[in-house]
């Protein structure tokens, strides 16, 4: 699930400012190696997914509680990704940037704003994992 809320996560953000600006870049790994709001959500889900699979409760009961895990699945998705998006979308209004992407995936270029999304958050980096792209 976690990979999926990354993939999800690193979705494009395009915001529209001065058309010369540079290219912002937020490593979203980072994030949530350090988000305590997704970290608690991820263990939450990975108990709730472990009690179904360990239940006595019939096929139909458990298949019935996978099908309300993957709704809440969804819903802190959105949710958690809206959240990065909308810090993203202040520190590129703030820095003028045109476009805003994902680190994982880039090779090279672009201003790295992930500290900055981070404030906007409330993270702390704890154990300073390096951006994925350094």
């Amino acid at each position: 699930m976690k990979k999926s809320i990354i993939a999800i996560a690193g979705l494009i953000t395009i915001v529209g400012c001065a058309s010369s600006s540079p290219v912002g870049l937020v490593d979203v790994n980072r994030i949530t190696a350090n988000w305590k709001v997704f970290q608690t959500d991820q263990s939450h889900l990975y108990a709730d997914e472990r009690r179904i699979a360990t239940s006595t409760a019939s096929n139909a009961q458990k298949a019935s509680q996978v099908a309300a895990l993957q709704k809440k699945y969804g819903a802190l998705t959105v949710q958690l990704t809206d959240q990065i998006r909308k810090a993203a979308a202040q520190v590129a209004a703030k820095k003028n940037l045109k476009l805003v992407l994902t680190r994982e995936g880039v090779g090279y270029g672009g201003t790295d704003i992930t500290t900055e999304v981070e404030k906007i958050l409330g993270i702390t980096e704890t154990a300073s994992p390096k951006p994925s792209g350094s």
